[in-house]
């Protein structure tokens, strides 16, 4: 665990310094409540002014926590499990984001919480082709570099981050399809399905929360929540995904 947790760390600093000087001052960046549908509570603490939003930040360290500490699997190898903990650090480091986000509505977290997507969804296909012995740590590190720099396209292009993104969402789903082609079955196609729905509803409900406020079901638990919501069951099917077909390379080569 040492060395996925120095991999995450690592870059997880340096982009905090970055993103903490005058560097991402043009970025779009939304840092108003305005932006969310969702209703701030005044007589709330700050840390969960905005509770549901705020809240669900846990759903991601508690299934980090999981994938990281309960999964287990006596036949994986040394960096099919360095695979496996960098993934989940990730999501275990990138709720506090979010969350100090919504907290202090601040530049910087807010660049943060755009910037760190970014190399999670390309820990994807990373993880793909580490399964089909096409990789090494030294390919990880260079891809992930890439995609941190990608996020430059936003000093750029007013709509850079969302053109990265597209590009990161693209290729792990290409990847995740070519692979589950290759190697996968039945039950990895499940999980496929379900991690590429997750990220529709991700996506979707985050884009059409004002719009879905004007219904009553939505008004407390909002569109931005449950699009969190699917973020979290995003992450998880991808780590069944990915871990069911590490288990399935092992048997081919057994």
């Amino acid at each position: 665990m040492k060395s996925a947790l120095f991999h995450v760390i690592v870059p997880f600093l340096i982009c905090i310094t970055l993103a903490n000087t005058s560097l991402f001052d043009r970025v779009k960046v939304d840092l108003t409540y305005d932006h969310y549908a969702e209703k701030v509570v005044d007589y709330f603490p700050f840390l969960i002014a905005m509770p549901f939003n705020s809240l669900i930040n846990i759903a991601y360290m508690l299934m980090g926590l999981f994938w990281l500490l309960k999964y287990r699997d006596k036949n994986e190898t040394k960096d099919e499990r360095y695979t496996r903990e960098v993934f989940a650090l990730m999501a275990i480091f990138y709720a506090p984001v979010q969350w100090w986000r919504l907290a202090v509505l601040q530049r910087a977290p807010a660049v943060l919480d755009q910037w760190f997507t970014l190399p999670i969804f390309a820990w994807v296909p990373i993880w793909i082709n580490f399964i089909q012995d096409k990789t090494t740590k030294k390919y990880a590190f260079v891809a992930e570099l890439c995609s941190i720099l990608s996020y430059g396209l936003s000093l750029k292009f007013e709509w850079g981050f969302e053109t990265a993104l597209g590009c990161h969402v693209f290729l792990a789903i290409y990847k995740g399809t070519q692979v589950q082609l290759r190697l996968g079955n039945h039950q990895t196609f499940t999980y496929l399905v379900l991690a590429m729905l997750s990220c529709a509803g991700f996506v979707v409900l985050k884009l059409l929360d004002h719009w879905l406020a004007q219904f009553w079901i939505f008004q407390r638990m909002t569109g931005h929540f449950w699009s969190k919501v699917c973020d979290v069951l995003q992450f998880h099917y991808s780590f069944c995904f990915l871990t069911t077909l590490t288990q399935i390379t092992h048997k081919a080569k057994d």
